[in-house]
């Protein structure tokens, strides 16, 4: 596996969210990343192949409520650099194979979990998904408009924002300090402090006057001003304008030629409502595809609001391959790059027990234990039918 990381191993115990992505980034950069499913397992094969979030890494079906599963993941966890995994807090415990365990057989194993409301605290052992985490961290009740409340910013800032990118970002920092040390560690990753990280520059702002945390969709980058939002065109389709600076802001104004109009100043917050409508009018007078002949490439900052489909064809993605086609699906290419460890896609998402035998055979099980496993179910193979 080509990337930076090469050479890493890592176990990645099956969950949703935000686990397998922080799975996928070590995997897109060059870790070996074995991902542990149950076994014999419902999932349909086909819906399992465009799981775009699995992709590069091998499965193995292993029964953890079994004895002799348990004791396989163990003797894996001997061989692994990281252990990363999702459940509730204590559920690895009561399996026999949480971090006090695991880090007995391998001292030097960084064990990274991921949860919502992390290990401890009132908040620890409930249920909860990404609209909650976000919700408790200070951060959904700032993301609106003035007229319609919170609205959800998919599930992109609590599940993989808050939530994968900084277990990732542990594991790997953990690693670096091992590099020191020679001593592994647990890594306590939680939706809700990731999240509120995210939010560190608006708690800053608040500070000094630069954003009401009281006055949702009346700031500068909840859409509350006229220079720094969205806008429909005469398509129903979108663009986007961040004329913050005054220079850029000028730029806005000229090519929507309104700047030899009287105006207030832009930073007067009781124009801000009149100046938005105003614009409203202008940029709905245009297709999108006018106002990208107009303001693309210039000093406005600008941008078309692109769908999935149009972001995979436009031309600046496509000079930059930030979407790439890899075993015949169109998909985000591993980022970010480097300039001589490459990263690659070089294996389609698993379906759960793909790999049980060879990759077990791989890290060193033995291959009559490998036979004893599979004849008593405590680990299954996928076989197509």
């Amino acid at each position: 596996m080509p990337g930076p990381l090469s050479g890493y191993k890592v176990i990645e115990l099956a969950g949703l969210g935000p686990c397998p992505f922080a799975a996928m980034l070590l995997t897109d950069l060059g870790a070996e990343v074995l991902r542990i499913d149950r076994p014999n397992s419902d999932v349909d094969p086909a819906s399992a192949r465009e799981d775009l979030m699995l992709r590069g890494r091998r499965s193995v079906a292993l029964d953890l409520k079994s004895a002799e599963g348990v004791a396989t993941f163990l003797s894996l966890v001997e061989r692994a650099d990281a252990v990363i995994e999702g459940f509730r807090p204590g559920v690895m415990e009561r399996l026999g194979i949480g971090p006090g365990e695991c880090l007995r057989r391998n001292p030097r194993l960084i064990f990274g979990r991921m949860t919502g409301f992390g290990q401890d605290g009132p908040y620890a052992t409930a249920a909860g998904h990404d609209i909650n985490y976000i919700a408790l961290a200070g951060a959904l009740a700032h993301i609106g408009t003035r007229d319609a409340g919170p609205v959800m910013p998919l599930n992109l800032l609590g599940d993989f924002g808050g939530g994968g990118m900084f277990l990732a970002l542990g594991v790997l920092a953990a690693l670096l300090e091992r590099a020191h040390s020679g001593r592994g560690q647990v890594v306590d990753t939680a939706m809700v402090d990731g999240t509120a990280v995210l939010m560190t520059m608006l708690w800053g702002y608040a500070r000094i006057g630069k954003f009401d945390p009281d006055h949702l969709g009346e700031n500068l980058l909840d859409g509350g001003t006229h220079y720094y939002r969205p806008y429909r065109c005469a398509d129903g389709k979108y663009v986007s304008i961040g004329s913050i600076e005054p220079k850029f802001y000028a730029e806005l104004l000229r090519l929507t030629g309104i700047d030899g109009e009287p105006l207030p100043d832009q930073q007067d917050r009781s124009a801000w409502r009149d100046m938005s409508e105003r614009l409203e009018k202008l940029f709905a007078q245009r297709t999108r595809r006018e106002w990208c002949e107009i303001m693309e490439y210039t000093d406005v900052c600008f941008a078309p609001i692109l769908t999935m489909a149009e972001a995979a064809e436009h031309p600046h993605n496509v000079q930059r391959r930030t979407f790439v086609e890899s075993h015949g699906v169109t998909q985000p290419a591993p980022a970010p790059r480097f300039s001589r460890t490459a990263a690659a896609l070089d294996r389609a998402p698993a379906i759960p027990g793909e790999h049980t035998r060879q990759a077990l055979l791989d890290w060193g099980i033995d291959p009559g234990v490998v036979d004893d496993l599979i004849a008593s179910a405590a680990a299954s193979e996928y076989k197509p039918v």
